[in-house]
């Protein structure tokens, strides 16, 4: 069932906004760069938390560096309030400005649901 719509604010490409559709489909624009999320799969660790996990497939730029290509983040969503989430992740990226050259990325955000 979709989710609707969520707007917040990350550290991902630098200070970046956030939007996010359906609880799958994640954007983000910074003052360093972009990204693009699709969150494939999702799950919770225990009925009891609300501490969730996801694993996604994207693509980001850095336009800073002239740095692109895919990336897979592997993060945790936590429900701190009515409509209120905070989210973190890790995601391995590879970069193919030059050379193919895999580093890490990570973001920390928080988002509001409408």
């Amino acid at each position: 069932m979709p989710q609707g719509l969520d707007v917040g604010m990350a550290w991902d490409q630098g200070l970046s906004a956030v939007l996010e559709f359906d609880d799958q489909y994640r954007f983000t624009l910074g003052n360093e760069g972009g990204a693009f999320d699709f969150l494939m799969k999702k799950g919770s660790f225990d009925a009891n938390t609300p501490l969730t996990w996801y694993v996604g497939l994207g693509g980001w730029v850095n336009w800073d560096d002239d740095e692109f290509g895919p990336r897979v983040p592997l993060g945790v969503d936590w429900s701190i309030g009515q409509g209120w989430n905070v989210y973190g992740q890790v995601q391995p990226e590879l970069d193919l400005e030059s050379s193919p050259e895999l580093q890490i990325g990570a973001a920390l955000g928080v988002t509001y649901s409408f």
